[in-house]
């Protein structure tokens, strides 16, 4: 379990950009929330380097139903060669027929 919860906020830091992008606000806006100038914004966005305070306030910013749609599309695609069964097999697996 910790590992990953370790594992979610590394994709949450590598993905900063992408998320921001996508939810639709702009760097300076964004900045401004987290009283940072846009140059510093913009550096720490490139750089991956929000303290963790920083990213906290971000996500509270940016979470909306776009990024959330960005974030299961992540996970299903590393997710896309996990083993699967049919729905017929799962049916007999669990002898509900």
């Amino acid at each position: 379990m910790i590992t990953e919860i370790v594992n979610n906020y590394e994709k949450f830091i590598m993905n900063i950009g992408e998320l921001i992008e996508v939810s639709g606000y702009r760097n300076d806006y964004l900045a401004k929330k987290l009283g940072l100038s846009n140059v510093n914004f913009s550096a720490k966005k490139n750089r991956k380097s929000f303290s963790l305070e920083e990213l906290k306030k971000l996500a509270s910013i940016i979470d909306n139903e776009d990024v959330s749609d960005f974030w299961l599309m992540q996970e299903m695609e590393a997710r896309k060669d996990d083993d699967t069964i049919s729905h017929d097999e799962l049916y007999k697996e669990m002898g509900w027929r």
